[in-house]
This record gives C-alpha cells, structure tokens and sequence, in this order.
C-alpha cells in the first residue's frame, strides 16, 4: 500500500504536456495547491534537460526560476498564482485610461455602497453615529479583502493559465543552443500586489537592469495579441525595434506591439526597467481594445492558437535577434 500511494504521488506531480496544466493544477492559490504546481513544473523542466530552482521572498513568495538569471538576455515571465472571484469581471481597456479609470471607480463604489448601508444600518441600530462610520470602515475593508484574498476563482483559463502554459511552451521548444540566452521565471502573488516581481527584482537587481522582460499575462482570449513597453523600453530604440521581428497578422489573428500613445497595462512587467507585457484583446468601436471575463466564472477561454502563436514567434525572436 505505501509502495502505491508514493507511486501515486509522484504521478500526480508530473506534466506531460504544458496544457495539461489547465485539467492537473487549474488552480493555484493555498500552499498546497502551488507547491503541488511547482513540484510540477520543476520535474518537467528536468525532463526537458532545464536547471530550476524555488526562490524565496517577503509575505511567503515562492518564485519558480528556470535557467540562469544572472547571465540571461531575456526574462520570459508569467504569474501562476490564482486570483480570488469577483461579483463583476476585472474588465480590462489598456489603452482607453478614462474608460479604465471609471470602470476602477465603478468596483470601488460596488465595495463602498454596501458599506456604508451597513454602517447605517448598524449606527441605526446602535443609535450611535461613531460606531456606523467604524461599522463602515470594517465591512469595507472586509469586502476589499475578499475581493483580493478571498476563495479562488476556479475558472482561469485567461488569467493566468494561459501565460503560464505559453511560458512552458515556448520553454519546451527552445532549441539547446539558445537556451543560455533565456530565464524563464513564474511569479508567486501578483493578484496580491506583484509581489513575485518585486522581490524577484530586489534579488537580481543588477541583471534586471538590462534584461528584456517578456511577461505573458491573459495571452489565451482575444485575437489582437499585443506588446506592451514600458517606457524606458520605447526609448530604447534598439531593443524596441528588435520585438517586431516577432510582430505580424496570422490569419485573424495578430501580434504587434502597441508603442504609440498612452496605455495601462498593471503587471508584473511593471517592476522591471526594460519591462512588456503580452496580453490578447478583443475590440470594440468605441472601446478599443480590452478584455473581459477575467475574476469569475467565465474565464473558462484559453485558445490553443494563441499559444502556439506566441510559441514560434517568441521562439524565433530569441534565435534569430541580430543583438545576441
């Protein structure tokens, strides 16, 4: 019988295909649910013949790196925790910031307005206005918690599966050779502030600094695949110029990065000087580009075109970019 069960176990931990990621560890948020994922992820990138390690960080962060942080050109990234669910979707217009800013407004004022009715209520009861403003702040802070920290959103294919998946792809197929030039890393508790990134950049500061930072978040919804740069990123024209090798439209579909005029895109990639993130959009007259569905029940979308889309193309950038 002990002989079974640890055979069971260690079946249990083992990835065949990076897909299976979204049927074997569709969520990843207590303890065991990401040392489960990590366990994973670390004896198939063994198998594939990858050096992984687990990194450490402040508030309980496990990072899971593959490759040599130290001496890569490029940082291919994607956060695998899970997020809490959402009353409404986490609807995203990266480059329509009024439209981004309201939306924000619109959830806090979903978390406020059943506050402060139950600071009313409460005050009323207790004929005490101090205690309903208290009574207020502490459901709201509840509400706010809940939102961040609460039960996991079991349906996440966009957010994150598919980045980690995209990541574990591109990881597998990566000819032997080129393998020097990358580090591929995912994040622990980015739904909890980007915290993975944060302490992952504290600890390889000086490498960071000129590194490409490729982060992969909610790639598997939406046909116009975008790049994001940060700012530094567009003004450094040689390795900006260098991500349009990966560009192009394939079919309906396409990847181009988006440097013209003002967006948002609050990632991972934020914490990093040379820092973009890839994401896939739908769009709309009036909207531009956005995604929804994320938070809730039905981010249950992860397009397998996409994936393999961003697969050769990621692939072929890093073997074929003239700067190596």
């Amino acid at each position: 019988m002990a002989i079974s069960l640890m055979v069971r176990k260690e079946a249990d931990t083992m990835l065949t295909t990076p897909m299976e990621v979204l049927t074997q560890y569709p969520v990843r948020k207590s303890k065991q649910q990401k040392k489960a994922f990590r366990d994973a992820v670390q004896s198939y990138a063994k198998k594939l013949g990858y050096e992984s390690s687990i990194e450490k960080g402040s508030y309980g962060v496990h990072n899971v790196i593959i490759g040599d942080p130290e001496r890569a050109k490029y940082l291919l990234t994607a956060h695998y925790d899970t997020c809490a669910r959402m009353v409404v979707p986490n609807l995203v217009t990266p480059c329509n910031i009024p439209f981004f800013i309201l939306y924000q407004i619109f959830v806090v004022l979903l978390i406020l307005v059943p506050a402060i009715l139950a600071g009313v209520l409460l005050g009323f009861l207790s004929k005490s206005g101090a205690f309903a403003g208290t009574a207020a702040m502490i459901v709201y802070w509840v509400l706010l918690i809940g939102m961040m920290f609460g039960p996991a959103n079991p349906s996440n294919a966009n957010d994150n599966t598919s980045g980690v998946v995209t990541l574990l792809e591109i990881m597998r197929t990566l000819p032997e050779n080129q393998r020097h030039k990358v580090c591929f890393v995912l994040f622990d508790l980015e739904e909890a502030g980007m915290l993975g990134s944060s302490a992952y950049r504290k600890a390889h500061k000086n490498a960071t600094n000129t590194q490409l930072v490729l982060n992969m978040d909610c790639v598997g919804d939406g046909d116009h695949l975008l790049i994001f740069p940060n700012k530094k990123l567009r003004k450094d024209k040689k390795k900006l110029t260098s991500l349009y090798k990966a560009c192009g439209y394939f079919g309906k579909k396409s990847l181009l990065v988006h440097e013209k005029g003002l967006f948002v895109y609050p990632s991972d990639q934020a914490n990093f000087p040379y820092g973009a993130a890839i994401a896939a959009c739908s769009k709309r007259k009036g909207l531009g580009y956005y995604y929804s569905r994320i938070h809730t029940p039905k981010d249950t979308v992860l397009d397998e075109t996409n994936v393999n889309l961003l697969r050769a193309a990621l692939t072929t950038f890093i073997c074929c970019d003239a700067a190596q």
